[in-house]
């Protein structure tokens, strides 16, 4: 199969050609046929596998054959996606693929000047590429319309869940003509998202290339437990061991990528970090310094986890385990990218067993534990496996009591001193997922 085969003309065969395309991945094959013949569509594909392209390329012949001229203000197809990196990759690929068109492109996100892209919007724009905060924004200062939208593209939907954006994919949805085409794509489907889906798509064509919630099988991944506190020696320790030259590292919090950026530094190793309280332009910055290998470490929050798009990324790293299981994959998936192989290594313990456990079960998989020399924990990590059970540790049997007092009493049971207590079971928060009024309700 190529990609004139697919029905898409020349101008895109043209610019896929430059770019190196030669044949469609899984998710594009199916996708591509769907969006040209008008589907709504709910696809589904690991991270890496070409969604962007099964959107963009369609969406683009749609928008050169049919529909009037754009007007003032207005955008006639909406890609949102939950991050400003993920904006910007997305819309790098849109104009890639669109360089022999007659079309117009633009991407606005938060965290810089709102004026400058109220400047861009007054000619009009053919694809608007946006995050959900910034596009409200524009819209309530009139510097937005969307009448003349045609299709709506949500890109990781289940990552704008995750962030809190169900009010404001209410208030979008409010926004939009009730005659359009709109698209779902991600790399995992939560039930949340099937939700969603149900009440924004209209009788939409559901797509899977991949068992749900897997991760790529070209990234080799394995865990080393290790004491909290003793986190970062165990990196440096691995980094130099394994002479690491690009690692991508990801933390819990702010705080925590600081704090290795800082500790890395002080030993005069190349890093830097990126996370939401840092400008748009020093995270870019940041970014492009390490893609182009100024950088030898970059240390990062789930900010990071979508729309990093870095060309045979070998290792990434997970410093601290994420919370939301379904974001270890997207993490991963940062290396082991269009057939490439790669790495990642996750610092475990004691207190992040239940993350593990629910990784494990999310996709289906033990991952093989490797104990590093002068770094085996005192505080045991729990064995953990694919069914989302922690297998706790026997208990050592109580000791007989001696006459004359001379044993240990506890009021309480007897507690070896080798012991840690098995952690508290997490409890995933619910996320709330916007219910959308479709129309007046019925009296009763």
């Amino acid at each position: 199969m190529t990609f004139a085969t697919l029905g898409l003309i020349e101008p895109l065969l043209r610019a896929l050609e430059t770019l190196g395309y030669q044949t469609p991945t899984p998710v594009q094959a199916q996708a591509i046929p769907a969006v040209l013949a008008g589907r709504d569509l709910m696809a589904a594909a690991q991270t890496g596998t070409g969604k962007t392209a099964g959107f963009a390329l369609p969406l683009l012949q749609l928008l050169t054959m049919e529909g009037p001229k754009v007007a003032a203000n207005s955008a006639r197809a909406l890609i949102l996606c939950p991050t400003r990196e993920l904006a910007e990759q997305v819309h790098a690929s849109v104009a890639e693929y669109a360089q022999h068109l007659p079309l117009t492109t633009y991407a606005v996100y938060g965290g810089v000047s709102i004026n400058p892209q109220m400047m861009k919007l007054r000619k009009g724009v053919d694809i608007l590429v946006a995050t959900p905060g910034r596009l409200i924004d524009l819209f309530r200062q009139n510097a937005l319309k969307l009448n003349q939208l045609q299709t709506l593209v949500l890109d990781e939907a289940d990552r704008m869940l995750d962030l809190g954006f169900s009010e404001e994919l209410a208030n979008i949805y409010r926004m939009l003509p009730k005659k359009r085409q709109t698209l779902l794509f991600s790399a995992t489907f939560s039930d949340d998202i099937r939700l969603l889906a149900g009440q924004m798509l209209n009788d939409p064509l559901s797509i899977e290339v991949s068992p749900r919630n897997v991760a790529a099988n070209t990234v080799k991944q394995w865990v080393v437990p290790v004491d909290k506190k003793r986190k970062p020696e165990l990196f440096v320790h691995l980094m130099r061991k394994g002479r690491w030259k690009q690692v991508l590292v990801f933390a819990k919090t702010r705080n925590g990528v600081d704090a290795l950026v800082d500790k890395l530094q002080g030993l005069g190793i190349n890093a830097d970090g990126i996370h939401g309280d840092k400008p748009q332009a020093t995270r870019q910055r940041a970014l492009d310094r390490f893609k182009a290998s100024e950088v030898q470490i970059l240390v990062a929050t789930d900010v990071a986890a979508r729309g990093l798009d870095i060309e045979d990324l070998p290792l990434v790293v997970n410093f601290d385990l994420p919370i939301v299981a379904e974001d270890y994959i997207h993490r991963i998936g940062r290396t082991g990218r269009a057939g490439n192989t790669g790495e990642a290594i996750s610092l475990v313990c004691a207190d992040e067993v239940n993350m593990l456990s629910a990784i494990e079960m999310l996709t289906r998989q033990t991952l093989t534990r490797k104990m590093e020399a002068d770094f085996e924990p005192e505080h045991r990590v729990p064995d953990t496996d694919a069914s989302g059970q922690v297998v706790k540790k026997p208990k050592k049997p109580k000791k007989p009591k001696t006459s004359g007092g001379g044993g240990k009493r506890n009021l309480g049971k007897w507690v070896d001193s080798g012991e840690v207590a098995p952690a508290e079971p997490s409890i995933k928060p619910v996320r709330k997922v916007p219910v959308f009024n479709t129309g007046p309700r019925k009296k009763k």
